[in-house]
């Protein structure tokens, strides 16, 4: 998984690969506004979009946003195409970010188009009703509790209630002994929704909570394993805002976390979940909300393909393909002709792999996905375009040379070759249109 990159390998064989998938053109009832609507595409496909670095840096548009979503909505303001905006960011509320973008693209867009790192701890049920520290910024109290949680304590409560244990900056230390006091429950497991300000106090007590089995008021037992159950939103190493170059996000955070506690420990930190992009499981989260979409507008076409358009090699389109490898195994689970194919070619019989624990619990909250491809397009504004200036050959953006995803996905370069590669989102959204042949009235 660590080592050098060779991202030239095959990036033909992705970005010439053709779309097979066609949008037909009929009268539809709007679901949205009860009315009906003249003749109309009806879209067989949906799109995934990340939002820092393909549509803002920060809080400003990417100018070629505002003129791609002009393309995708109509007169009344509405999507001509089922939308969602998956990002790694954890922050904040669904229905913040959903108030973010439709100021900043100046369209209307839903709390249920937005898809946040940490949306599919909604699935996680099993931990709703334990005591969970979370670890992050922003409203994390409000988020844990929106998202299904019902009891939770968060680092700054750690911190009040045993504050001899934050004791790297000198000018936080207690000034007078204290004597710990603390009415707390013992915590039962973590949760990491993205980089916290102050790294230095978030790391120390989360080790501690881990070495103490969830309580502070013991001494660090090194030896005890398995520590606490450990879920983690937002793998990014590096995310693009207003500065020329990349800025450390939350994967650069699990790195520190996860040496120091092997550093300490001489084991592994181990991860109960991983989630946001490039996990399996946001995307399945994603089509499942394009299915939701498509089935309130009563679009006639069940939605087949999907297209992620992101700028990030190791989130966005290692994410979208190995999505796509997932829903291709499933074919091949459930066509006794594509999995004797696979045998043939491999000389195996087991070439397919077997339904595993994640894709139950996917199936049973969600239902089968629907789609049956998700096709990956790199653009060239965000993390691999540091410079204002795009360059000429658009190959030039694949300037990765390491392997940035997360320790515990595997490195394949197959999964970090884009199907296409564009100047910006509005050329991403019009080469979608002419590969569904999709032209909206």
């Amino acid at each position: 998984m660590r080592g050098l990159l060779p991202l030239c390998r095959g990036l033909g064989t992705l970005m010439n690969r053709p779309a097979t998938r066609k949008a037909g053109a009929v009268g539809s009832w709007c679901g949205f506004c009860g009315t009906h609507s003249k003749t109309k595409a009806h879209p067989s496909f949906g799109l995934l979009f990340d939002i820092d670095g393909v549509l803002v840096r920060g809080k400003m548009p990417i100018p070629a946003a505002k003129k791609a979503f002009s393309k995708l909505v109509n007169s009344q303001g509405q999507f001509v195409v089922p939308v969602v905006f998956v990002t790694n960011a954890g922050n904040c509320l669904r229905q913040t970010k959903a108030a973010q973008l439709s100021h900043i693209l100046g369209v209307q867009i839903t709390a249920d188009q937005v898809i946040m790192s940490h949306s599919p701890l909604r699935m996680f049920k099993k931990y709703h009703n334990k005591c969970v520290l979370v670890s992050g910024q922003g409203p994390v109290l409000e988020i844990a509790k929106n998202l299904g949680f019902n009891n939770v304590i968060s680092i700054d409560m750690l911190r009040e209630s045993f504050p001899l244990l934050d004791m790297v900056d000198h000018n936080r230390r207690p000034k007078l002994p204290s004597n710990l006091v603390s009415n707390l429950p013992k915590v039962e497991a973590v949760i990491l929704f993205g980089e916290p300000i102050r790294w230095e106090t978030n790391l120390q007590l989360i080790v501690d909570i881990l070495l103490t089995n969830g309580n502070l008021s013991s001494v660090h037992q090194t030896q005890k394993m398995p520590h606490l159950p450990l879920l983690a939103c937002n793998m990014d190493l590096m995310w693009m805002a207003e500065a020329n170059s990349p800025r450390f996000g939350h994967g650069t955070f699990l790195v520190c976390l996860e040496n120091i506690y092997k550093k300490i420990t001489g084991k592994e930190l181990k991860y109960e979940a991983l989630m946001g992009k490039p996990s399996e499981l946001t995307y399945h989260f994603a089509e499942y909300l394009i299915r939701c979409q498509a089935m309130e507008r009563e679009w006639k076409n069940p939605i087949t393909s999907l297209y992620a358009i992101g700028d990030n090699l190791m989130t966005d389109i290692y994410g979208a393909n190995l999505y796509n490898r997932y829903l291709e195994e499933r074919i091949a689970r459930t066509n006794p002709k594509a999995v004797a194919k696979i045998a043939a070619a491999t000389g195996t019989a087991t070439a397919v792999p077997e339904v595993d624990e994640a894709d139950n619990m996917w199936e049973s909250e969600f239902a089968l996905p629907a789609a049956t491809s998700c096709k990956s397009i790199l653009v060239c504004t965000g993390v691999y375009n540091p410079k204002a200036e795009v360059p000429s050959d658009a190959n030039q953006c694949i300037k990765e040379t390491v392997f940035h995803g997360h320790r515990d996905f595997r490195f394949d370069p197959a999964l970090v070759e884009p199907g296409h590669i564009v100047k910006d989102v509005m050329e991403a959204v019009e080469l979608i249109f002419e590969q569904e042949k999709f032209m909206p009235q």
